[in-house]
C-alpha cells in the first residue's frame, strides 16, 4: 500500500548531503521512497499511476508555482510510472529520466546513486586545452550505443583529442535521429544505452583524461511524443521557429519553463558529471525578459560546478556573430564561455571548393580567411549580401580561445543534399590545408568524427518518426532548405534505414593506407598545437597577426610567440620573403613527401632574406630557432587497438 508524505520543498534547486539535487521529475531517495514533482499549472488534479503494476494511483498535492509534489513509498528503481491528469489523460513525465519504451510509453524511476563512479581523480580541463571531437552516438559505431565508443577512446586520446562532444542524446522518436527532435530533455536515449550507458561513457572518458561536452536543445522540443501542452504553457506560439513551437521563455507561465531548463542543466552537471554544455541554436531562444535565460543559466551552472569541484563550460551555437554572448555579465554580456564561429569554416570552404551559393555567397575572398583567423568574425558589422543587411559586431575584446572553429561539423556536412564530407569535395592537399588551418589556429578546434582519417561515408539527415504525415512534412521541409542552395534534386529519404546505414563510419580505415597517413598528420598537428600554440591572449589584448602578402596572396599567420605559419590556399605556387629576425626552424610542411606531398619543402632553417616557395594548397610551420624544437608525442606511432 502506498503512503504519501509531504516534505517541505522550495521552488529552486537545493543542496543536500554534499550533492546537488534537481527537484523536478522522479527523484529516488532511499528505501524505495521516491519524490515526484511535476510542473502542471493547467491541471486541477495530478496523480502518479503505475501501468505495469496492480496498485492504486497516488494523488500529488499542489504546491506554489503550479507544481504538484509527493513523496511515495514502495517505488523501487526501475518502476514504471506516468501522470494521470484531471482523471482524463495519462502522460509520461516531462522530466522523465528514462523512457525505455519510447516517447509514447511510461517513464521509469532511475537511481543515480546505484552507479559507482571511478572518476574521483578527475578535476576537469581548462578551456584553452579543449580539442573537441564531435560525434553522433548512433553512427559512430556499427553497434550505435555508448558502450561501443569506449574501446575507441584510447585512439582518440592518442590522436590528441581532449574532449568528446556528443550530439544530443535526449530521448527522440524511434531508433534513428540526429537528436534535435528530442522530446524528453532529461531522458537519455534508450537505444543508445540509457542513463547507465551514458554514465559508463563519461566515466571512461574521465579516466582517459577526456572531458565530455553534451549538446543540449533548449530552443524547441520535437513534435512526436511532445505532451507538454497537456501539463502547462511549456510552449509559445508568439515567435516563429523553423523546428516547431519555441519554448515559452518570457510569456505568462514562463517561470516554470525556465526552471525546467535550469533543472535540466543541473542534471547533466550532477547526475552525469558532464564538463560542458553546447547550447544549440541560441538565436532561436526567444527571450525578451530583463534577466535573459542564458545569463541566468551561466550563473547557475558556474555555481553548481564550483560546488562539485571542477568546471562546466557553456558553449553557444549561434549565427548572430554577437560577441555579447561571450562578454562577461559585468560588461553587459551574457557571460557564456565560448561560442561556435561559422565564419572561418565558410571562408575556408568557399576558397577550397569554389562554392558560392547560399551563405557561401558572402565568402570566397582570401582576406576574409585572414580576418577570421585574426579575430573570429568576418562579419563584424559589415553588410552581408546573403542577408541583405549589416551583420555581427566587433569581437576583438574577446579571447580567441572563446571561439570554436572547424572545417567540418554535423551541420555543415549533414545539411548538404548528399551529406558529402570535405574528403569528397577537395583533393589530398586541400584536406591537409584545412586540417592545419583549423588545428593551428588560436581558437578552440573541433573535429567532426572521421575527418581525421578522411572518412568518405556521408552524414545525411535521418529520422524514424512513426507519424506518416510528419515524415512527409519533414521531407518537404528539407527540400525547401536545399532549394536555398539551388540543390533541386531530392535528397535521400531521411526515413529510410538505408539512409542511416550509409552514415556509419568505416572506422577501420584509420589504420589503412592514406587514411593512416592522414591520421598521423592530424596527430602531428595536434602535437604541434599543444607545444606551439600556447599563448592565450587576454580580452582586450591585440590578436595574433594574420595578414595577406602583397604581391603573392598567401596568409602570413603568427598565432603565438615565436611561431610563423604560412598558408597558401591558392591552386598555384607562391613565393614569399617574410620579414624575420634570427633563424627559424621548419616544424612541418604539408607538401613534404612524408605526407604524400609534391616535395620541395623550402629552406630550413629560414634566415632573414630567405625566400619560401609554397606549393599549391600548402601550409608551412616555422619556429624561432632559439627555442628548442618540440618533440611531438606519439607522432611516429599509432596506438594499439
Amino acid at each position: 500500500m502506498s503512503t504519501l508524505f509531504m516534505p517541505s520543498l522550495c521552488q529552486t534547486n537545493f543542496y543536500v548531503h554534499a550533492k546537488l539535487i534537481p527537484v523536478i521529475g522522479a527523484i529516488y531517495k532511499r528505501h524505495n521512497q521516491c519524490q515526484f514533482r511535476v510542473w502542471a499549472p493547467h491541471r486541477q488534479q495530478v496523480a502518479v499511476e503505475w501501468p505495469a503494476a496492480d496498485r492504486p494511483a497516488v494523488a500529488l498535492q499542489p504546491s506554489p508555482g503550479g507544481y504538484w509534489t509527493g513523496l511515495v513509498e514502495d517505488v523501487p528503481p526501475g518502476s514504471l510510472y506516468q501522470f494521470r491528469l484531471d482523471q482524463q489523460v495519462s502522460r509520461p513525465d516531462p522530466a522523465s529520466r528514462y523512457q525505455p519504451l519510447g516517447v509514447h510509453g511510461p517513464s521509469q524511476v532511475v537511481d543515480p546513486s546505484q552507479y559507482d563512479w571511478g572518476d574521483g581523480e578527475w578535476s576537469g580541463l581548462p578551456l584553452h586545452r579543449y580539442v573537441l571531437y564531435e560525434l553522433h552516438v548512433g553512427s559512430f559505431t556499427a553497434a550505435g550505443h555508448f558502450d561501443a565508443i569506449l574501446p575507441r577512446l584510447p585512439v582518440l586520446k592518442a590522436l590528441g583529442i581532449t574532449a568528446l562532444e556528443l550530439m544530443p542524446v535526449a530521448q527522440f522518436p524511434g531508433q534513428r535521429n540526429w537528436g534535435y527532435d528530442g522530446v524528453y530533455p532529461f531522458a537519455v536515449q534508450a537505444s543508445y544505452g540509457g542513463p547507465e550507458g551514458l554514465r559508463r561513457l563519461v566515466d571512461g572518458c574521465h579516466q582517459q583524461g577526456l572531458a565530455v561536452v553534451m549538446d543540449v536543445v533548449y530552443n524547441h522540443l520535437g513534435p512526436e511524443g511532445n505532451y507538454t501542452a497537456d501539463f502547462g504553457p511549456y510552449l509559445s506560439d508568439r515567435y516563429p521557429n523553423p523546428w516547431g513551437e519555441a519554448l515559452n521563455l518570457d510569456g505568462p507561465g514562463s517561470d516554470g519553463v525556465r526552471q525546467y531548463i535550469l533543472d535540466n542543466a543541473l542534471m547533466w552537471v550532477e547526475e552525469y558529471h558532464i564538463d560542458g554544455l553546447r547550447l544549440d541554436a541560441i538565436h532561436a531562444l526567444y527571450d525578451h525578459s530583463a534577466l535573459p535565460l542564458l545569463a541566468e543559466l551561466q550563473t547557475q551552472v558556474q555555481g553548481w560546478a564550483a560546488r562539485r569541484g571542477y568546471p562546466c563550460y557553456l558553449i553557444a551555437e549561434s549565427d548572430l556573430n554577437d560577441a555579447r554572448m561571450i562578454t562577461p555579465a559585468v560588461q553587459g554580456g551574457y557571460g557564456l564561455d565560448a561560442q561556435w564561429s561559422d565564419d572561418l569554416h565558410h571562408s575556408l570552404h568557399s576558397l577550397l571548393t569554389g562554392e558560392a551559393e547560399g551563405y557561401y555567397q558572402d565568402f570566397g575572398d582570401l582576406d576574409q580567411l585572414a580576418k577570421a583567423l585574426r579575430q573570429g568574425f568576418v562579419y563584424d558589422g559589415l553588410y552581408s549580401p546573403n542577408r541583405d543587411r549589416r551583420h555581427g559586431n566587433d569581437p576583438r575584446q574577446r579571447s580567441p580561445r572563446q571561439f570554436v572553429v572547424y572545417s567540418q561539423n554535423h551541420d555543415q556536412v549533414g545539411n548538404r543534399r548528399l551529406g558529402d564530407r570535405l574528403s569528397t569535395l577537395v583533393g589530398w592537399e586541400g584536406l591537409k590545408l584545412a586540417a592545419a588551418t583549423v588545428i593551428l589556429s588560436a581558437n578552440l578546434p573541433l573535429l567532426f568524427m572521421g575527418e581525421e582519417y578522411g572518412e568518405t561515408a556521408p552524414f545525411l539527415y535521418f529520422v524514424d518518426h512513426g507519424d506518416s504525415e510528419l515524415l512527409e512534412a519533414v521531407r518537404q521541409g528539407r527540400q525547401r532548405d536545399y532549394a536555398y542552395f539551388n540543390w533541386l534534386t531530392p535528397p535521400p529519404d531521411p526515413a529510410s534505414p538505408e539512409t542511416f546505414s550509409r552514415c556509419q563510419l568505416h572506422w577501420e580505415t584509420w589504420q589503412q593506407g592514406q587514411g593512416a597517413l592522414l591520421w598521423r598528420f592530424y596527430q602531428t598537428l595536434l602535437g604541434l598545437r599543444s607545444q606551439l600554440i600556447t599563448a592565450t591572449p587576454s580580452p582586450g589584448q591585440p590578436y595574433p597577426r594574420a595578414q595577406i602578402t602583397r604581391p603573392g596572396g598567401l596568409i602570413d599567420w603568427q598565432p603565438g610567440p615565436g611561431v610563423l605559419i604560412l598558408i597558401n590556399v591558392q591552386p598555384q605556387g607562391v613565393s614569399y620573403c617574410p620579414r624575420l629576425d634570427g633563424q627559424w626552424q621548419q616544424q612541418l610542411n604539408s607538401a613534404d613527401t612524408e605526407w604524400l606531398g609534391p616535395g620541395d619543402c623550402g629552406p630550413d632553417p629560414l634566415a632573414p632574406g630567405s625566400e619560401v616557395c609554397l606549393r599549391p594548397h600548402c601550409v608551412v610551420v616555422y619556429r624561432r630557432h632559439q627555442e628548442p624544437s618540440p618533440e611531438v608525442p606519439g607522432a611516429d606511432r599509432a596506438p594499439e587497438t
